[in-house]
């Protein structure tokens, strides 16, 4: 059977997709409907992932109780990085918008298992971290299915996974990649919002080869 050959008017979609993909903080109310989360769900999981180990956990965080607190969580990291600013660069930083955790409707923590049983560890003796990695590829899946829905999805860096696994309760040896939130967003756009705001912009030369 010969690969799949895809035609120019997908590659021209997808080619949108990839520009459309933003990291959202400005979301509407409204929910996700819940056949369309569990269909993203789906979509994660058909990842690649070292020796098939799916070592990512997808966990929805709805308690009020326990969203609080990851909202608390961040105001105290975000006042720990601004403290280790300079003046001028932790005046630019206040305004920034980082988190939609008030606005999202939906918390989706993203935790893996370092040492799963599945997949016996194949492919990953000389180089453990690639069951990390196969979860990154987990979450670009969630987001890149979610952007061609036209939901938003906004990662939250700014916490400590060591204290949003106790707040959430998880397994201690779980490990935490990612704390996302997910909703329509208010104002698609395909610029990066730090961009828009001027406090980066791509650097050309990272969208070039390296020959050696």
């Amino acid at each position: 059977m010969s690969s799949v050959a895809f035609s120019a008017d997908f590659i021209g979609e997808l080619d949108q997709l990839l520009r459309w993909r933003r990291d959202v903080r400005h979301f509407r109310q409204e929910s996700v409907p819940e056949p369309v989360l569990e269909d993203l769900l789906h979509r994660a999981s058909m990842a690649p992932s070292v020796g098939l180990s799916q070592p990512w956990r997808f966990i929805r965080v709805d308690d009020v109780a326990r969203r609080q607190a990851i909202e608390r969580e961040f105001e105290r990291c975000n006042r720990a990085a601004r403290a280790e600013l300079s003046a001028r660069d932790a005046e630019e930083y206040a305004r920034l918008k980082l988190n939609g955790l008030k606005d999202a409707p939906h918390h989706i923590a993203v935790f893996f298992d370092p040492e799963p049983m599945q997949g016996r560890g194949l492919g990953r003796h000389t180089m453990p971290q690639t069951v990390a990695w196969s979860v990154v590829m987990a979450i670009y899946n969630f987001w890149l299915a979610a952007t061609a829905r036209g939901i938003g999805v906004g990662w939250v860096s700014i916490l400590d996974p060591a204290v949003t696994g106790r707040i959430l309760e998880l397994d201690p040896n779980w490990e935490m990649m990612a704390y996302l939130c997910v909703g329509y967003p208010k104002s698609p756009s395909e610029t990066p919002e730090l961009e828009e705001k001027n406090w980066a912009a791509r650097h050309p030369d990272r969208s070039r080869w390296i020959y050696r």
